[in-house]
C-alpha cells in the first residue's frame, strides 16, 4: 500500500491548467522530495491532497482510500505556507487551541509529545511572535503532528532557515519517519538539503510528473566525474578528449565524466606536457541532475 496515489489529476484556474494529468506515488514510510520550479504545481497538488482545493478531474487515494474518506482525512497533518498561529499567544497556547479544535482526548499530553518531537519543549511559554523563523516552522510542524497523523505534508519548511535551523529540521523529519512511522511529503527548492534526507523524489514540470525515482535509483543514475585545473585549460581539454569520451569545461574546471581513475588522467596529461594543479573526484548530485533533466525536457 502507498501513502499517496494520484492518477490523472487535473486542476485549472480561470481556464489555465495548474495540473494537467498528474500521476504520483508516495510509498508508506518514505520522505518524498517534491521538486519543481515555481508555478509547476507543487503547492496546488499539496492543497488538493489536503482538501483545500477541489480537482477538475482525476483521483487521489490516501492509504488505499479516497482522500475524502473521513477516516483517512484524520490521518493527514499539513503545514502549507505558514503555521497560522496567534502572534501574542505562547507556543503552548497556540498548540492547545489547535488540540481543542481537533477535539483530542488528552490535549496536554499530546502537546508535550509533539513539543518533544520538534525540540521545543523548553520554549513552550515563548510568545509566537518572539520565535525565530526556524522555531516558527517547528511550531507549525508540531501543530501538524497533533493527533499523530500517518501522513505529513510540508510546503517549503526549510526555506529561509540558517545552517543550524536546517540541521535541526532534517533531524526532526528523519525522526518522524523512522521513530514515529509517519510518511512525509516535502517540497523544497533547496535540493542539496533535500538530498540529505529524501528516500524518494518526484519531479514536476508544468503540472505533469516528469520523473519519480528512489534515492537508490538517483544514486545509480548520478554520473561520476573527475574535476581538475591546469594552467592551459583548453590545451588540456583537447588532450583529454583524445582518450576520454566526455570532457567538459564547467564551473571553472575541466570535468572528465564517467571516470574516477585519477591516476590515469594525471598520467595522460603529464605525458602531454600538462601539470594538474587541482584534482578531485565528484558525482552529479540532485541539483545538477534536476537541471540536466529540465534542460533535456526543454530541448526535447
Amino acid at each position: 500500500m502507498n501513502a499517496i496515489e494520484i492518477r490523472n489529476l487535473t486542476k485549472s484556474f480561470r481556464g489555465m491548467y495548474a495540473l494537467n494529468g498528474l500521476n504520483m506515488t508516495v510509498p508508506v514510510g518514505s520522505i518524498y522530495g517534491f521538486i519543481g520550479e515555481n508555478g509547476s504545481g507543487k503547492s496546488t497538488t499539496e492543497k488538493l491532497i489536503c482538501g483545500h482545493l477541489v480537482a477538475n478531474g482525476g483521483s487521489i487515494k490516501l492509504f488505499g482510500k479516497d482522500y475524502t474518506d473521513a477516516g483517512v482525512r484524520v490521518r493527514v497533518g499539513a503545514l502549507i505556507e505558514n503555521a497560522g498561529c496567534f502572534p501574542s499567544s505562547s507556543v503552548y497556547q497556540n498548540l492547545r487551541m489547535q488540540a481543542l479544535n481537533l477535539n483530542l482526548a488528552n490535549p496536554d499530553e499530546e502537546i508535550q509529545r509533539v513539543l518533544k518531537i520538534v525540540r521545543m519543549e523548553d520554549n513552550a511559554n515563548i510568545k509566537f511572535k518572539r520565535c525565530s523563523l526556524g522555531m516558527k516552522q517547528r511550531v507549525g510542524i508540531a501543530m501538524a503532528l497533533l493527533g499523530d497523523p500517518a501522513l505529513l505534508i510540508l510546503d517549503e519548511p526549510i526555506n529561509g532557515l540558517d545552517t543550524d535551523g536546517m540541521r535541526i529540521m532534517r533531524e526532526i523529519l528523519v525522526d518522524i519517519t523512522q521513530n514515529y512511522g509517519c510518511t512525509v511529503l516535502i517540497s523544497s527548492h533547496l535540493l542539496g538539503e533535500l538530498e540529505k534526507i529524501a528516500t524518494h523524489y518526484g519531479i514536476i514540470r508544468q503540472g505533469k510528473m516528469i520523473q519519480e525515482l528512489s534515492a537508490k535509483e538517483m544514486e545509480q543514475r548520478s554520473r561520476v566525474f573527475v574535476s581538475l585545473k591546469t594552467q592551459d585549460m583548453q590545451g588540456a581539454k583537447r588532450a583529454l578528449a583524445e582518450r576520454f569520451s566526455c570532457v567538459k569545461e564547467e564551473d571553472g574546471y575541466l570535468r572528465v565524466y564517467d571516470e574516477d581513475d585519477t591516476e590515469s588522467i594525471v598520467e595522460h596529461l603529464l605525458k602531454k606536457g600538462f601539470v594538474v594543479n587541482e584534482l578531485k573526484k565528484n558525482k552529479v548530485g540532485l541539483e545538477e541532475y534536476y537541471v540536466q533533466l529540465m534542460s533535456n525536457k526543454e530541448n526535447a
